[in-house]
C-alpha cells in the first residue's frame, strides 16, 4: 500500500530547477513591460522576404554561438526533455517547437550571465556547481548523485543540463549581489508607511497569485495572443504552471515559477488584473488578459485574510483506516464488506483502540500529521468540521479491486493569529522587488551587447 502522504495529498508537477540556494522574490506586474518605440523607429519596408538555406539533417552544427561560446542542439534537447518529464499528458508538436525556442533563449541568457561573471573576475567554479548539484539531488529528489545522474539519463536529459542551469543561476546571483543589491535603497519612511497601511488593512483579503506575462507590441500582438492561448490550453490539460512560467514568462517572477507571493490586489497596479483576481477562487486559471505591454495569464494559488489565523493552517493528527477489496470477489461481496467496514468505523471510540479493532476486520491504519491545507480541497472542509475522535465520510471505490478509506481526527492544533510581516520583512521585500527590476534591465543590456550567431 502506498504511503499515506502520497495517497491523499494533492500532487503538483514542478519543473526540476537547481535552486542552489538562490532565492529571488517575485515582483509586481508594474516592472514587466519594456518600453518600445514601435516599428516606425526602425524604418522597416512593407515587403520583407527571408532567404532560407536548405539544411542537411546529417550535419550537426552549433545551434547558436554566444560571444564565441557554443550552444548545441543537444543542449536544447536535454533541457526540453527535462521540462517534458514534468508534464502530464502529451504536448502537441507545435507547442514543443515553441518550447525549444524558449529554451534556446534561456540557454543564451544563462551563457551571458556566466560570461559576465567571468569577465568581472568572479566565475562560478566546477566545484561550486558540483556541490550545489549534490545538494539539489539530496534535498529536492532524495537521491544520491549517481541516482540523479541515472534518472536524468533515463528521461533523455543529462546531469550537464542541470549543472549548466545551476552555473547560470549562481553566476547571476553573484552579479546581482555585487553590482545591483548594494545600490538599492529603501528608506525607513517608505517601510513605516507600508507597515501602517498593512496594519490598517488587517482582516482584509490578500492573494497569492501566479503569473505568466508575455510581452507584445502592435506588430506581434496577434502572434503573442495565439501563443498565450496555446499556453492556457496546455495548462488546462494538466500542464505545470511553474514550468510554463519559468520557460515562457517575461516577468522577473519567471525564476520562481511565476509566483508573485502574497499581495493585495492594488499592488498589481493593473485594473484588468485586479478585477479578474477579485473574482477568482483558489486553483482557478484565467487569461490571457490584455494589459499595457502584453498579455498576462493568472493562477490563483491561494487566498487569506491579513493578520488573521487561517483554519487551513491547523495541524491535524490523522489516522487513515482503509480496507482493500480483492479483485476476485463479486460486486455484492464487495458491497457487503464495505458495509461491515463502515459499521465498524462508526463504532470506534476515538483513535485509541482503532489499530486493534481495524486489524480485527482486516483493515489497515496509517498515522500522519499535516496541515489541513496540505489535503485535497474536498477533504479540507470536512476534516475541519470534525471533533477529535470523529471520522471523515468514506471515499474510494466500492468495487472488486478497489478500496474504502476514512480519515479519523486524533488531534488538532489551531494556528495562532499573526501580526503580518515585520518592518524588516517589508524592507527586504521592497529591496528584492527593486533588485529584480534592475536585474531585468541589466540582462537586457547584456543581450543588446552580445554577439550571437545562429545556425
Amino acid at each position: 500500500m502506498l504511503e499515506f502522504a502520497t495517497k491523499f495529498l494533492k500532487s503538483s508537477t514542478a519543473l526540476i530547477a537547481a535552486t542552489a540556494g538562490v532565492a529571488m522574490l517575485a515582483t509586481s506586474a508594474q516592472g514587466q513591460g519594456v518600453q518600445t518605440l514601435g516599428s516606425d523607429a526602425f524604418n522597416l519596408p512593407d515587403d520583407i522576404s527571408f532567404i532560407v538555406e536548405p539544411t542537411d539533417p546529417n550535419v550537426r552544427r552549433a545551434t547558436a554561438r554566444v560571444n564565441g561560446n557554443i550552444i548545441t542542439g543537444t543542449d536544447v534537447d536535454h533541457r526540453v526533455a527535462l521540462i517534458l518529464s514534468a508534464q502530464e499528458g502529451q504536448i502537441p508538436e507545435e507547442e514543443i517547437q515553441r518550447l525549444r525556442l524558449q529554451v534556446l533563449r534561456n540557454l543564451i541568457d544563462e551563457t551571458l550571465q556566466v560570461q559576465e561573471a567571468a569577465a568581472q573576475e568572479m566565475p562560478v567554479t566546477a566545484e561550486e556547481v558540483d556541490a550545489s548539484y549534490e545538494r539539489f539531488a539530496q534535498e529536492a529528489r532524495g537521491m544520491t548523485v549517481e541516482e540523479m545522474d541515472a534518472y536524468l539519463t533515463s528521461i533523455g536529459s543529462s546531469p550537464r543540463s542541470i549543472k549548466r542551469q545551476i552555473q547560470g543561476e549562481l553566476a547571476w546571483d553573484r552579479l546581482l549581489r555585487r553590482n545591483i543589491t548594494p545600490f538599492v535603497n529603501v528608506s525607513e519612511g517608505e517601510v513605516n508607511e507600508l507597515f501602517e497601511r498593512l496594519q490598517a488593512s488587517r482582516g482584509t483579503t490578500e492573494y497569492r497569485l501566479g503569473e505568466i506575462f508575455l510581452s507584445a507590441t502592435p506588430v506581434n500582438r496577434e502572434q503573442v495572443l495565439a501563443n498565450a492561448n496555446q499556453i492556457v490550453e496546455q495548462l488546462r490539460q494538466g500542464g505545470s504552471f511553474v514550468t510554463y512560467a519559468r520557460q515562457y514568462s517575461q516577468a522577473s517572477s519567471a525564476i520562481v515559477g511565476g509566483d508573485l507571493g502574497w499581495i493585495r490586489l492594488e499592488q498589481l497596479q493593473q485594473p484588468t488584473l485586479e478585477a479578474a483576481a477579485q473574482q477568482m477562487a483558489p486553483g482557478q486559471l484565467v487569461g490571457p488578459l490584455e494589459i499595457p505591454g502584453g498579455y498576462s495569464i493568472l493562477l490563483m494559488i491561494d487566498q487569506r485574510q491579513i493578520g488573521m489565523a487561517d483554519p487551513r493552517d491547523a495541524v491535524l493528527s490523522l489516522k487513515q483506516i482503509s480496507i482493500d477489496f480483492p479483485g476476485d470477489i463479486s460486486q455484492a461481496e464487495a458491497e457487503q464488506r464495505g458495509e461491515s467496514f463502515l459499521e465498524a468505523v462508526d463504532s470506534l471510540n476515538g483513535c485509541g483502540d482503532a489499530n486493534l479493532r481495524a486489524a480485527a476486520i482486516g483493515a489497515a491504519t496509517v498515522d500522519n500529521e499535516l496541515t489541513a491545507r496540505q489535503l485535497p480541497e474536498a477533504l479540507q472542509s470536512a476534516l475541519l468540521q470534525l471533533n477529535v475522535g470523529q471520522s471523515s465520510p468514506p471515499f474510494g471505490e466500492l468495487v472488486p479491486g478497489g478500496n474504502l478509506r476514512v480519515l479519523m481526527l486524533c488531534g488538532r492544533d489551531d494556528p495562532q493569529e499573526t501580526q503580518g510581516p515585520s518592518t524588516d520583512q517589508i524592507m527586504a521585500q521592497l529591496e528584492d522587488e527593486r533588485v529584480n527590476r534592475r536585474a531585468q534591465s541589466y540582462l537586457r543590456d547584456l543581450r543588446r551587447d552580445a554577439v550571437i550567431e545562429y545556425n
